[in-house]
């Protein structure tokens, strides 16, 4: 696009004002972002050209591309942004430093792919200390999955850095940049069209021409530079504006003699843009070298430098598309042949698939090997891509399934759900044996999972059909099958109902000889009920061989289902610690949500806030939406209504079976605590008529004291009749002073009230124990023994305003005085002024660790948490750190 006189892009100051005061900001200290979309040919690129010009002398400026042909090359984008700044790799820790090493093929090992953006943000805030930094990535649309995901992570967090970073993609692109800052670039105006075009004309046009040229181009840039070259245009009925650029592009070649046209091939094929292997292709293919490059040079399609570049990513697709199948498969097969096998034996087994228009077992078996490194480096997409490539070049059926079947895997993995179930529609079932078409099954069941909706209920019911399938060839392998879909139930459905499928089709399974295990244990309990299912469980679960490890998920639930706080906190502390080693998201994620959940219960929720904001934290990294199950935990036990209902009607539009339980016990505590009765009895009604492993149980007290505040008899005594019957065979402290504070509501009873104060003293669980002091205050008050009252009164309200559980106070302040005592004023809590991620920090601060430190768990640079810090410091009136260590709630 030309400029103006005054050196501006004709039409585009708007978008020049924009883009240069992010880099003003950046002057300050301030980093930012902008995805600049818009259709091809809009002027994105002569943008990214523009503000890299404009751009003061100070600052590091450095471009990067997506390339269509690269599309699957693990961290090729991300590649091109590091490089220029690899010299400060030893600033970074050895950590870091290691993940890059091995995103980019320069270390063996397998990368983290939620640390390598991190590790990217330190590399790059290291390079900007000097100077600031000014970040252009055209054809973003193009990134390589992995790249995407590990820039558009970096970019969401360079707020703190004097980092700016430009995305250039086209309109339909996703590639995580949606939730980016982004400006849509429309066609110009007709006063600047027409400006442009004046600019461009080099001959005379006809008027009817140039004004239909006007009317067709709709304003894009491109589409009146190089439709004029093409002698002009005039379509009976309009087209899409790429397809008329490419036709001018392709009109030029036209003109090129065969060896330049042959030499653009060779070049469209080749996504590196490599002069040397370019040339050393070229010669093997017979080209004139010197003169094809003087042609390409002198039709302004392409220009080689320190790289092969096209005039435009339309004009490389063009000449791609352009070339008969014998040539991209002869510019393929030299390509192949020039790259070096041990420096890059993936490109040279890609452009060899390409090369081969029929089966080639060899090809398919290198395509193979390059799927297994491309995985280990942590390109899942690239993997997917090599293993599809393989199996339609497959000779022997048996392999071209295994490989198909591998792919669909990686597929998956890499977020193709949907490219993963067209896969697996390409095999033949009928042919399969039982253990293949199990494998099928699984992968449906995953597939139908993850793509939600009413495939999400789908998903146990596949899994459950491979475990049938597999009960003869694998009697193991099918139980374990029938735990992932019980697992997976707890997720998509209600466990109750998923959970008598899994158990009926696990019965019709043939007997074997061998120890019971889990569900037999879940068998028991469905038939014989908690008397006999409880114990069963327990002997499974904390047993020397437990094995709950190959479910963890279901084994936080059952934990619950035996009210067994020990138990539950050995899962949790295996997930976060597992969760940690092995780099897990799902692992760390269901383990942080456990602890905000056990830490609720214990009336820590300083920690439970903690907890809560890293899970934000690694979900934000992912591009996924945060757990909501603790969020709402905590908002119910301080009494925050508005907060609890935003997040229930969250829920309610997104969750289903274990997910809306717990919003509906939430409601039921909160409106407890509220002394608004009647809601919490129907809000605990519909928690407990599921059925919910764990969640219906911890239901039944809230019902139980709803209903003898509404004067509900009969409710209140057969919720009590279902409590006792689940607690009684658990027999921990925590059951059996639950159990005895609702029998105390319903019987009137003071020696239940006495019996559940005694109970929960010994439990811990200090949320518990405050309200049983509530209701036995109650009770001494209604009794007319207000003296004791005043003692059990006193106590409630202190521990429930030390807890933080704001309503139930609230709750014990009234009760107190109709005492004729007046209850002291609660003290604001540290985390009554903080942010969830605000607490998180704080507290890993206050135990004594570093910036670095705490950036690696929320995924933040050092520096964003300094910044962080110093609004701690302000919010709290301190100045330091050691400060933070005498603060109350961050112990």
């Amino acid at each position: 696009m030309r400029t103006t006189s005054r050196g501006s892009l004709v039409g585009r100051h708007t978008e020049i004002d924009r883009l240069l005061a992010l880099v003003r900001a950046a002057e300050q200290g301030a980093g930012g972002v902008l995805v600049l979309r818009g259709e091809p040919g809009i002027g994105k690129s002569a943008l990214l050209d523009h503000v890299e010009h404009a751009t003061p002398a100070g600052f590091r400026i450095i471009r990067a591309s997506g390339a269509e042909f690269e599309g699957e090359m693990p961290f090729a984008a991300l590649h091109q942004v590091c490089v220029p700044v690899l010299a400060h790799l030893d600033e970074l820790s050895a950590p870091y430093r290691d993940f890059l090493l091995v995103a980019f093929g320069m270390a063996d090992g397998t990368p983290d792919p939620f640390r390598v953006g991190l590790a990217a943000l330190e590399l790059l805030a290291a390079a900007a200390a000097d100077r600031p930094m000014l970040c252009l990535i055209d054809d973003a649309h193009w990134m390589d999955g992995a790249s995407a995901r590990a820039l558009t992570f970096l970019a969401r967090r360079i707020a703190a850095e004097p980092i700016v970073m430009v995305f250039a993609a086209r309109d339909d692109a996703t590639r995580g940049l949606d939730e980016l800052p982004a400006l849509t670039i429309g066609g110009l105006g007709d006063a600047h069209a027409r400006e442009l075009l004046a600019a461009e004309q080099t001959g005379t046009l006809d008027e009817r021409v140039r004004d239909r040229l006007l009317a067709e181009a709709r304003g894009n840039p491109l589409a009146l530079i190089e439709l004029p070259k093409a002698g002009g245009f005039a379509l009976p009925t309009p087209s899409p504006v790429a397809n008329r650029i490419e036709r001018s592009f392709l009109a030029r070649m036209a003109e090129l003699p065969p060896n330049a046209r042959l030499l653009l091939t060779v070049a469209s094929a080749d996504p590196t843009g490599d002069p040397a292997l370019l040339w050393a292709a070229a010669r093997r293919l017979g080209i004139d070298v010197p003169a094809a490059s003087a042609a390409t040079s002198a039709s302004a399609l392409m220009q080689v430098d320190t790289r092969a570049r096209f005039c435009h990513p339309l004009a490389r697709s063009a000449a791609y598309r352009a070339a008969e199948p014998e040539q991209r498969h002869a510019a393929h097969r030299a390509l192949a042949d020039a790259t070096d096998p041990d420096g890059a034996p993936d490109r040279r087994a890609w452009h060899r698939a390409q090369a081969t228009s029929g089966p080639d077992e060899q090809v398919a078996a290198e395509l193979e090997s390059a799927a297994w490194r491309a995985q280990a480096r942590g390109g899942i997409a690239a993997a997917a891509a090599f293993l599809e490539r393989a199996a339609a070049l497959s000779l022997d059926a048996g392999k071209q399934t295994e490989r198909t079947l591998t792919a669909a895997r990686a597929t998956l993995e890499a977020g193709g759900a949907s490219a993963a179930a067209d896969l697996l529609a390409s095999i033949d079932t009928e042919t399969l044996d039982d253990r293949r078409h199990a494998s099928v099954d699984l992968l449906r069941g995953r597939i139908a999972f993850v793509q939600g909706d009413d495939g999400a209920v789908r998903g146990p019911e596949l899994i459950m059909s491979a475990g049938q399938r597999l009960a003869d060839v694998d009697p193991e392998q099918s139980r374990a099958c029938f735990v992932a879909a019980l697992e997976m139930g707890l997720v998509v459905g209600r466990a109750a109902g998923v959970m008598d499928r899994v158990l009926d089709a696990a019965r019709s399974a043939p007997t074997a000889t061998r120890a019971p295990d889990l569900l037999d244990a879940l068998m028991l309990l469905s038939t014989a009920g908690h008397s006999a299912g409880v114990p069963a469980l327990r002997r499974i679960l904390t047993g020397d061989d437990a094995g709950w490890t190959q479910a963890p998920a279901l084994a936080t639930v059952l934990a619950g289902e035996l009210w067994d706080i020990d138990l539950h906190a050995t899962v949790t502390e295996w997930l976060v610690r597992t969760g940690r080693d092995t780099g897990s998201p799902i692992t760390i994620r269901l383990g942080l949500s456990q602890t905000a959940v056990s830490a609720v219960f214990a009336g820590d929720f300083g920690q439970a806030m903690a907890a809560i904001a890293e899970e934000e934290a690694i979900a934000d990294a992912l591009g996924d939406l945060p757990q909501l199950y603790p969020r709402v935990h905590v908002a119910a036990m301080r009494g925050r209504r508005e907060e609890v209902l935003d997040v229930f009607a969250e829920v309610m539009s997104r969750g289903t079976g274990q997910l809306t339980a717990n919003a509906h016990w939430a409601t039921a505590v909160l409106y407890n605590g509220l002394a608004e009765y009647p809601a919490a009895m129907d809000a605990a009604t519909r928690a407990v008529a599921g059925g919910d492993l764990f969640l219906a149980g911890f239901a039944l007290p809230e019902l139980v004291e709803a209903a003898v505040r509404c004067g509900d008899t009969a409710v209140a005594r057969s919720a009590l009749a279902s409590l006792i019957e689940r607690t009684e065979p658990a027999g921990t402290s925590f059951a059996l002073g639950v159990a005895a504070g609702a029998r105390a509501l319903v019987n009137d009873a003071e020696e239940d009230h006495m019996a559940a104060l005694e109970y929960l003293a010994d439990s811990a669980l200090m949320a518990h124990l405050a309200r049983a002091h509530l209701r036995y205050g109650e009770w001494l008050r209604r009794a007319g023994r207000r003296r004791d009252a005043r003692e059990h009164l006193r106590t409630a309200h202190e521990q429930l305003s030390k807890i933080g559980m704001e309503a139930f106070a609230r709750r014990a302040a009234d009760e107190l005085r109709a005492t004729g005592e007046v209850a002291r004023a609660r003290s604001e809590h540290t985390y009554d002024r903080l942010t969830m991620q605000e607490m998180h920090i704080a507290r890993q601060v206050a135990a004594g660790a570093t910036s670095r430190e705490v950036a690696t768990h929320l995924f933040l640079s050092p520096r964003t948490v300094d910044a962080h810090l110093r609004n701690i410091f302000r919010k709290l009136g301190i100045t330091s750190r050691r400060q933070l260590k005498n603060m109350p709630d961050l112990g």
